[in-house]
């Protein structure tokens, strides 16, 4: 589950890293009013009006059919409400969106934050997830905040650090203020970093985050190190012990056959190829992607029904998958461990009778508990449907499937 930039900082807030201070609008009179109040606590009538969708490169993104940029400076409350104005309800296309772009539902009014000083701002880069290789936490860290990270690491690697914390022992006082070295910071914004790096660290674990990155973390004029930026994604996983966060959830940043999906109990997500999946088991699901592109298809989807594939779940799973018009095949693949294979083949002939005429071929691999049997079923439905045993039969099936 991802979290929208405002929702970030308020997660880093209460963890105890300094912010940029916004407020949250979905009208242009919002807006206005919160850059208002904004000038009561700050005294400044500049702010910067920031798009709100789940997607990196807003600041370069731009409004559907305008120049108009997903992030802009407003120097006065006219500016505000017409950047706003702009914004709001329309289209905003990224690097990350693609063509298709996303709504702005919800934009953030925020402080200015780069205003004249003792001395110049200066952006960095942050972020805290998992090395899988190592099996520990890691802070990604870089003096060139404010770019895209990859290509600072493919130009220069040099300028990108990284710091493992041992789980047996947690993050120490003297990773932080490595941190802050290896940032060239010194002086109060040496301080204010190592408390930075702590909260940051401890918002990633309080949340079960599965990643968490600022960018930029900005050390101002006047030498506070703040987060300007926020990214969050949290584990779906552990939402059970987060029902606040998970409460935070936009349902209008996701696809909504992956809602559909989910309050089905089904794990969907929507890929864009020709051959829909619908496996029983993450690891199965992942080498049958594999066996469609070796076979000249692309995975369209990737569906795990789990282990109770009845013909209800069964039904919805084809329901989903269809709803996508560029499937041209439909493979699915089950193992019969827990569930027995011709039960899964009998729900399989229920679905597809109670959808009526299916307009793609499907078909139809079943290994493992009574395989042969359900093989059978599927064999004299006398439905368009394809039975096999081998994954092989099952690659060449959807092959010849798609011509």
């Amino acid at each position: 589950m991802n979290l929208h930039e405002y929702q970030a900082k308020e997660l880093l807030k209460k963890n105890g890293a300094a912010i940029q201070e916004g407020i949250v609008a979905e009208t242009p009179e919002q807006a206005v009013a919160a850059a208002q109040e904004l000038k009561k606590l700050y005294n400044s009538d500049w702010v910067v009006i920031k798009s709100q969708i789940h997607a990196g490169g807003r600041g370069k993104g731009t409004i559907e059919g305008t120049e108009q940029r997903g992030v802009q400076l407003a120097k006065n409350h006219d500016a505000v409400k017409a950047i706003a104005t702009n914004i709001l309800g329309n289209i905003l296309v990224t690097k990350q969106t693609g063509a298709a772009g996303r709504r702005v539902n919800k934009i953030l009014v925020a402080q200015d934050v780069y205003y004249p000083g003792e001395s110049e701002p200066k952006e960095f880069y942050f972020s805290v997830l998992l090395d899988r290789t190592k099996g520990t936490n890691v802070f990604i860290y870089s003096t060139e905040g404010g770019m895209d990270i990859e290509e600072v690491a493919e130009h220069t690697p040099e300028k990108v650090h990284k710091e493992w914390i041992d789980p047996k022992v947690g993050l120490q006082d003297f990773q932080c203020r490595k941190i802050a070295f290896n940032l060239g910071l010194s002086g109060t914004a040496f301080k204010d970093m190592t408390k930075f790096v702590k909260a940051v660290y401890q918002a990633y674990l309080n949340s079960d985050a599965s990643m968490v990155e600022i960018n930029p973390c900005l050390k101002t004029s006047d030498n506070r190190i703040i987060a300007v930026d926020g990214k969050i994604s949290l584990d779906d996983n552990a939402l059970y012990r987060h029902k606040d966060l998970e409460a935070q959830k936009d349902k209008n940043e996701q696809d909504p056959t992956e809602i559909e999906a989910e309050e089905a109990e089904l794990n969907y997500v929507k890929l864009d190829g020709n051959v829909g999946c619908m496996v029983n088991g993450a690891g199965l699901a992942m080498a049958t992607m594999d066996i469609i592109k070796l076979s000249g298809g692309d995975p369209a989807n990737f569906l795990d029904v789990g282990g109770t594939a009845n013909a209800e779940r069964v039904e919805k799973a084809f329901r989903i998958i269809l709803k996508d018009p560029n499937v041209k095949a439909i493979l699915v693949n089950i193992f019969g461990g827990i569930v027995r294979c011709d039960r899964v083949a009998q729900g399989i002939v229920d679905a597809y009778k109670s959808i009526g005429n299916i307009p793609v071929p499907i078909i139809v691999r079943l290994q493992g508990t009574n395989a042969e049997e359900g093989k059978k079923i599927i064999d004299q439905s006398g439905l368009k449907v394809r039975g096999a045993i081998q994954l092989k039969e099952a690659a060449q099936a959807v092959k010849e499937a798609l011509g």
